[in-house]
């Protein structure tokens, strides 16, 4: 088999763009994936990756000699990288957010429908076995959602030289981290619209950096999910995800822990199966890549459902 010319599927050549905290989790995974040949590696910053480097990214997106690339760029030049590489016949396996506007967004899914190839966004949770177990659960009738996320410092420490992640044109955490428990809502329970969404900036509505808190009501068909975030405060990072059903309610904590309550108080579930990884997801894209299509593997339709609800906190929803 062959993405829209004859290279054998045993072996796919990845293209890898942007070398920061999450290229290069991804070039080290990828190097001794069975799946993969790593041929190609790109950054705006001069470095060894010990493949064949380029400051230029539109060699990798171009070139005759790779077959998938995978996008971990600031989100701004996700869309520009992104088409130009499904139209040159590649896949891409691309950052989340998706772009920071709709227009780049449906781009981006315009030329993944019009090119049929395999594209992917890469939301952590998408994999993770706590949401196979609930998505897999018998809820009842599920009444509603809660999302609450907060951060001492923004950005995070192991992100702290990702300086765009300050800034209010392509970070803050509604972007970066939101996304992700979006992405989970509109799995579990339907595709979100905005009913009321606010943010709040420490150097005011005129100024640069991201959000330091927001809070939203969001509805997936008559399900409301109530959003509340916040960066820069005293307590523990947190991460936590509610969906409170009739028969039973579901939490998860920090990513993966799980918890269950059919009326008493919460008590841990027991995971088992594969837990969600850098490595289980360039699995799923090879799949992909290959005919294959799973549900654990967020393609760019869920990625613009997903920014259209982000979008619409900072008043960009079309």
């Amino acid at each position: 088999m062959s993405i829209g010319k004859d290279v054998p599927m045993s072996e796919i050549r990845l293209g890898i763009i942007g070398l920061g905290v999450m290229g290069r989790r991804t070039l080290d995974v990828a190097v001794g994936h069975p799946d993969f040949t790593v041929v190609r590696a790109s950054d705006v910053t001069e470095t060894d990756p010990g493949v064949p480097f380029t400051t230029n990214p539109e060699e990798i997106v171009t070139a005759a000699d790779v077959d998938a690339v995978y996008i971990a760029t600031p989100p701004a030049f996700h869309a520009d990288l992104a088409v130009t590489a499904l139209r040159s016949g590649k896949a891409v396996f691309c950052e989340k957010p998706l772009a920071v506007s709709l227009a780049d967004a449906q781009r981006m899914l315009d030329a993944a429908t019009e090119t049929g190839l395999a594209n992917a966004v890469n939301f952590a949770l998408s994999d993770r076995n706590a949401v196979r177990y609930v998505a897999e659960a018998d809820l009842g009738t599920v009444r509603g959602v809660d999302i609450r996320t907060q951060f001492p410092r923004w950005p995070r420490d192991f992100q702290a030289t990702a300086t765009w992640l300050a800034g209010r044109d392509q970070g803050g955490f509604v972007r970066e981290v939101l996304s992700h428990f979006v992405y989970l809502t509109d799995r579990i329970a339907g595709p979100l619209t905005a009913v009321e969404t606010s943010v709040d900036y420490s150097d005011g509505p005129d100024g640069t950096g991201s959000e330091v808190a927001a809070r939203g009501l969001l509805r997936a068909g008559d399900v409301p999910v109530h959003v509340s975030a916040m960066s820069g405060l005293a307590g523990p990072e947190l991460y936590e995800w509610v969906i409170w059903g009739t028969r039973r309610s579901f939490m998860l904590r920090n990513w993966a822990q799980l918890f269950v309550t059919e009326g008493g108080e919460w008590q841990p579930v027991e995971l088992r199966g594969e837990s969600g990884s850098e490595h289980s997801r360039l699995t799923l894209f090879a799949e992909a890549i290959r005919g294959g299509k799973s549900a654990d593997l967020a393609d760019f339709a869920a990625g613009y459902r997903v920014q259209r609800a982000i979008e619409a906190f900072h008043g960009l929803q079309a």
